[in-house]
């Protein structure tokens, strides 16, 4: 079995070389991200992520599932190595967040606001109904 005992801090590696550390420093960079700009997104510093990285300090399941809610990384992936890094995301949505992760802050915040009025549009235009002819009296 292939695992990452943080309690202890033992790190066991994957089939690959790589260990769960090694996957968040290849999601990090895969994204474009140097460490301040990744810790920031999940709620931590520039030096408790380095920390973690370099297994100094213990990765928790809630930074793990943060990890993976915020840049959209499959768990089972950074947990054992297996899968796919970003899941079942289409390469669109790789490359939007790689690029949304190297705006700043404001303009990230700016984006999510657009992106979401264009939603709530697209999901209006669902709700219409339809007026054809073939349904009028």
């Amino acid at each position: 079995m292939i695992a990452f005992f943080c309690a202890v801090g033992i790190l066991v590696p994957t089939r690959n070389g790589m260990n769960t550390l090694d996957r968040i420093r290849l999601v990090r960079k895969a994204l474009g991200l140097k460490q301040g700009a990744f810790a920031s997104r999940i709620g931590l510093t520039q030096t408790a992520l380095s920390m973690i990285e370099l297994g100094k300090t213990a990765l928790t399941d809630k930074n793990i599932k943060l990890i993976c809610a915020t840049f959209a990384v499959d768990e089972e992936w950074l947990r054992n190595g297996t899968g796919e890094m970003f899941g079942s995301i289409s390469p669109y949505e790789n490359e939007l967040l790689a690029v949304f992760g190297k705006l700043t802050a404001d303009t990230q915040e700016f984006i999510l606001e657009m992106a979401q009025n264009l939603l709530k549009r697209q999901e209006g235009r669902k709700m219409k109904p339809s007026c054809d002819k073939a349904s009028l009296p």
